[in-house]
């Protein structure tokens, strides 16, 4: 067991590999455009040219533990009040299973430093968020140590 969290190595696994295989995707007006763990998002790039670079932040479900929608819901705006009271730019995204068995809502952050990022992720619970600077390959961030033995995790931060 990690001393930051109480996730065991068997169960930090398999949500590392349910993030992984997560759908990611970002809203501009009325299309939704994929965020893909891996490869860099050049549809962001383009449209944000200013932009030095993108998280995707959570408040639902801390330690990916399910909570009642009101709490998630109370959590977001939350969220959502922060990043606008610190003036960074944000539009909605969410993350969703490939078979959309579980979906939560989630926010881009444009060019939010990555130390104050981790910061406001572990303030909201997360075990994982996504951070990357532009023209570069999204990489997932685990607020956990990586398992012991585990390995071909080239795109995740481990920081626990």
């Amino acid at each position: 067991m990690n001393s930051q969290h109480p996730i065991d190595d068997t169960r930090l696994v398999a949500l590392l590999h349910a993030y992984l295989d997560a759908r990611y995707r970002w809203q501009h007006r009325d299309d939704w455009h994929d965020i893909v763990i891996g490869l860099p998002t050049p549809g962001l790039d383009l449209r944000y040219p200013d932009a030095a670079g993108y998280g995707c932040i959570s408040a639902w479900n801390p330690m990916s533990e399910l909570r009642a929608p009101t709490e998630n819901r109370r959590s977001d705006k939350a969220l959502e009040a922060e990043l606008t009271a610190l003036g960074l730019p944000h539009m909605p995204a969410f993350a969703s299973a490939a078979d959309r068995s579980w979906r939560e809502p989630s926010w881009i952050v444009f060019g939010m430093e990555v130390e104050p990022f981790d910061a406001m992720a572990r303030r909201y619970g997360q075990l994982g968020t996504l951070w990357w600077p532009r023209e570069t390959p999204v990489r997932l961030r685990m607020y956990a140590r990586r398992p012991a033995g585990l390995e071909g995790d080239q795109h995740v931060d481990w920081l626990g």
